[in-house]
């Protein structure tokens, strides 16, 4: 069954690099749902979805309220190692703070970003990577894990268990992005060299 919330809408934020796909650019889970003919319903608000299914898969939402937590098991992917890097715009903080980069398969509960690890699986960095690469890469890092989510449940590895827990991020400002874009070859060099 996929569950479809409304999209919501919201002025573009101005950005000196995307690092990701835009989301209201992308195909909608009303035509995946037809194509694999996988039930769909579309529910208005997140406490319209029934505790029936065993495990549910977010594939991009903002934060869901815990009426709709309440006797589930959600597994979400983030861009980042949790708990070290939580919140948004995870890769640009990573880059920016000396972080390590890869993405969390975990549960959500109700605290942002903080439920349970299943597994971490670090995005490799190369000395030919541009940013653009990196970013790609990282990406779909987030959707490989989330779309064999089945054999990380049975298979959990997490090289990071022992990471420092950092508060949250906000969305980097410009000021920090362009700081970030021009120290880009330097963490690449240092993540090259381990």
């Amino acid at each position: 069954m996929i569950y479809s919330l409304p999209f919501v809408s919201r002025d573009e934020k101005v950005v000196l690099f995307s690092h990701r796909p835009k989301q209201s650019e992308s195909v909608n889970a009303q035509e995946i749902a037809q194509k694999w003919k996988i039930p769909f319903k579309i529910c208005q608000s997140d406490e319209e979805i029934d505790n029936e299914c065993e495990i549910y898969l977010v594939t991009g939402c903002g934060i869901l309220s815990n009426a709709c937590l309440k006797g589930k098991k959600i597994l979400n992917v983030h861009p980042g190692i949790i708990p070290n890097s939580r919140g948004l715009d995870s890769f640009k903080w990573a880059i920016l703070k000396d972080k390590p980069l890869g993405v969390t398969l975990h549960y959500i509960d109700e605290n942002v970003d903080c439920g349970e690890v299943v597994a971490v699986v670090p995005t490799p960095i190369y000395p030919s990577d541009s940013l653009q690469t990196l970013a790609r890469r990282h990406y779909e890092n987030e959707i490989a894990i989330l779309a064999n989510f089945e054999y990380h449940l049975q298979n959990p590895k997490n090289p990071f268990k022992d990471i420092d827990f950092c508060e949250s991020t906000k969305r980097m400002q410009l000021l920090e992005e362009k700081t970030m874009l021009e120290y880009f070859n330097t963490y690449k060099e240092k993540m090259c060299k381990g």
